[in-house]
């Protein structure tokens, strides 16, 4: 049987199989969980604590991506197959698609309108990234 990773991978799909790089996916990880951990600093700015939740976000779904052997070709994808690498629901990555395209506004046409809340629901999502990532350990 076809598991939803293999079914989004091929030439012309959003993942590319690769085998997983322990290193690699223990560099991001680590990456990750810094960055999440200086995005609970309330003595930074907003915007700051937004780009650094996000980063984090990005960084452990991308290593739990490349543990199941797959690589994006789209930042976003990462996100979306939660369900399928860490058995996270809607809950959790349409909260990091959401900061996704908040980045993508503030990133490529120089929108920054990042609101407080957004920026706790993200570092709370990414908790979960964290959380369930460790638990594979």
């Amino acid at each position: 049987m076809t598991s939803a990773l293999e079914n989004l991978a091929g030439p012309t799909k959003p993942l590319v199989a690769e085998p997983p790089d322990e290193a690699e996916v223990l560099g991001l990880v680590r990456s990750g969980k810094a960055r999440l951990a200086d995005a609970g600093n309330a003595a930074l700015s907003l915007e700051s604590r937004f780009d650094l939740a996000y980063n984090a976000a990005h960084a452990l779904c991308l290593a739990a991506l490349r543990r199941q052997g797959y690589r994006a070709r789209h930042r976003y994808i990462v996100f979306q197959v939660l369900p399928h690498t860490l058995d996270l629901g809607p809950e959790v990555w349409r909260v990091l698609d959401q900061a996704h395209s908040k980045r993508n506004l503030s990133e490529y046409e120089g929108h920054v309108d990042v609101q407080e809340r957004l920026v706790i629901d993200t570092i709370g999502a990414c908790q979960r990234v964290a959380d369930a990532l460790d638990a594979l350990t």
